[in-house]
């Protein structure tokens, strides 16, 4: 039997110079580069488990994984609103994309938790007191990048100055939404004034003037195929840009769901932490759509 590794060859071997161990003096006087980079060693030491409960560490490292999973979508999201701002599409469909990826990883920390009995939440709910999801800091940039704007969401947050003017600089900031429509209306699409200079500090409600500039758009691409043309450079990355979009809707709409049912199934319909009204103040979110009028266009076309 040969001793060569699998995957090598002997010629692999003669090579000089090849080796196939890792070079272990590295970081044998201090931290490894690997340490430098990652901080490894303050992210596994982060993990406080305030009960016996062998489950309380999966709730526990799952949670903490969505807010590491929020701090790179809110990051995108903010990229590609500043990078509409400044017309340059490609970097903005750049960051939608990945953070499309980075959702659906999001939405797999659910998998560890999707299955809780009330038995098993309960061993260890107690531990959490008044704690509630809907106090992340980073979760709710996310909602406000997405243009679920409440002044009243900063309140949990006036203990946390540094947090609260966090929080308190992206409700006056336009939504990713909002600068998707500002560079709707820059294209020549007829979005009123009080769309583009609305209060930002608000939600954005539904328009019928902005559901026609997006139905506009995906009519343009239903007549170029229908007469066996092709869309212009603009109008083909403006169906890019609400694809993208859409594609960021659904998968909130799935992360909101996942949630629900995961809540639903562990607690019923019980009273949920941190005051909220549990499985029925879910209910009420799973039930809106994000960026509304890409949705209710489509009916149109």
């Amino acid at each position: 039997m040969s001793d060569t590794p699998a995957g090598f060859t002997d010629d692999d071997q003669a090579i000089p110079g090849l080796d196939l161990d890792p070079d272990l003096s590295i970081g044998s006087h201090g931290t490894t580069p690997y340490e430098d980079y990652v901080h490894a060693s303050v992210l596994t030491r982060l993990q406080r488990t305030l009960t016996d409960d062998p489950g309380e560490m999966v709730f526990l490292v799952a949670t903490q994984v969505m807010e590491l999973w929020f701090t790179v979508i809110v990051h995108e999201w903010r990229t590609a609103a500043h990078a509409l701002r400044g017309d340059d599409l490609p970097t903005a469909l750049a960051a939608l994309r990945r953070s499309q990826y980075e959702l659906e990883s999001l939405n797999a920390s659910w998998k560890p938790l999707a299955h809780l009995t009330p038995g098993q939440f309960n061993s260890y709910r107690a531990a959490l007191g008044e704690g509630s999801g809907f106090q992340s800091v980073m979760y709710r940039r996310l909602e406000f990048l997405l243009g679920e704007k409440s002044t009243s969401m900063l309140v949990p947050h006036r203990g946390q100055p540094a947090e609260h003017a966090e929080l308190e600089k992206a409700l006056h900031e336009p939504s990713l939404y909002d600068e998707a429509l500002a560079f709707l209306a820059r294209r020549g699409h007829d979005i009123p004034a009080e769309v583009l200079h609305r209060d930002p500090t608000q939600r954005h409600e539904p328009h019928p003037a902005v559901e026609e500039a997006w139905r506009a758009v995906y009519a343009a691409e239903g007549e170029a195929v229908a007469t066996g043309g092709a869309l212009t450079d603009g109008a083909g990355d403006e169906v890019r840009l609400g694809e993208a979009l859409t594609e960021v809707a659904e998968l909130v709409w799935r992360w909101r769901n996942d949630h629900l049912v995961a809540t639903r199934r562990a607690m019923g319909a019980k009273r949920g932490t941190g005051g909220s009204a549990g499985v029925a103040w879910l209910e009420r979110r799973a039930s809106k759509n994000v960026f509304p009028e890409l949705w209710t266009a489509r009916s149109h076309v």
